[in-house]
């Protein structure tokens, strides 16, 4: 497949370093908020980038469920792919590209567990058949023999577990977050001279200021 003559011309905004907030926490959730706002289908399902030991990168959508004062928040696996990597090296890129409003975000920063009660805390939050699912990957990305499987797996627990009793959380289950260090905002422009602005944190200390550049499209 040929793809060489397909192209569109981005011309839906702008991006004004003189006009930015300065922290780029406000302007991530002004942005995500537009993107909620025209209803862009899950504007929180974001690219996360990571790389183990072997040097070797790997990525996948994942569900930001939290902006917090210093990064951002996802829920998965520990035992994963992913959870694998991030043991072995605690540096991470998440992109959010919502097509819509013809924007990117990239956040990159260091990854550390969450708290052990506020993993728990958004786990009863699930809904119940999650929960159940959430004890049938052990360990996510792990080889199964087949559906079928799986399936009788789901099946046994939601017997041990019915929708009126409490699923335990899983201790191999909880949550990351990537504390900010640098982020990213791209707007497209015509022409290919496309708007992007760089925040930069002067210190890893909390509240530190924010530096902001433009780089070349």
């Amino acid at each position: 497949m040929d793809f060489t003559d397909q192209r569109l011309s981005y011309e839906k905004g702008t991006l004004d370093q003189q006009s930015i907030p300065t922290s780029p926490f406000e302007l991530l959730k002004a942005w995500m908020n537009e993107a909620l706002a025209q209803k862009v289908q899950e504007p929180y399902a974001m690219s996360l980038a990571t790389c183990g030991a072997d040097n070797k990168p790997s990525v996948r959508i994942v569900l930001l469920r939290e902006i917090t004062d210093n990064g951002i928040i996802f829920y998965t696996n520990y035992e994963s792919a992913k959870g694998q990597d991030i043991a072995e090296n605690p540096n991470a890129e998440v992109l959010f590209f919502w097509h819509e409003l013809e924007r990117q975000v990239r956040i990159s920063g260091s990854i550390a567990k969450i708290d052990t009660a506020k993993s728990a805390a958004y786990f009863q939050k699930r809904p119940h058949d999650s929960q159940v699912g959430a004890w049938v990957s052990q360990p996510q990305s792990g080889e199964v023999a087949s559906r079928d499987v799986m399936e009788q797996t789901f099946n046994q627990l939601q017997a041990d577990y019915p929708d009126n009793s409490q699923v335990p959380v899983p201790a191999f289950w909880g949550g990351y977050e990537i504390t900010i260090e640098q982020v990213e905002f791209w707007q497209g422009r015509a022409n290919r001279m496309h708007d992007r602005i760089v925040y930069t944190q002067d210190s890893k200390q909390n509240n530190a200021s924010w530096t902001t550049k433009r780089l070349l499209p």
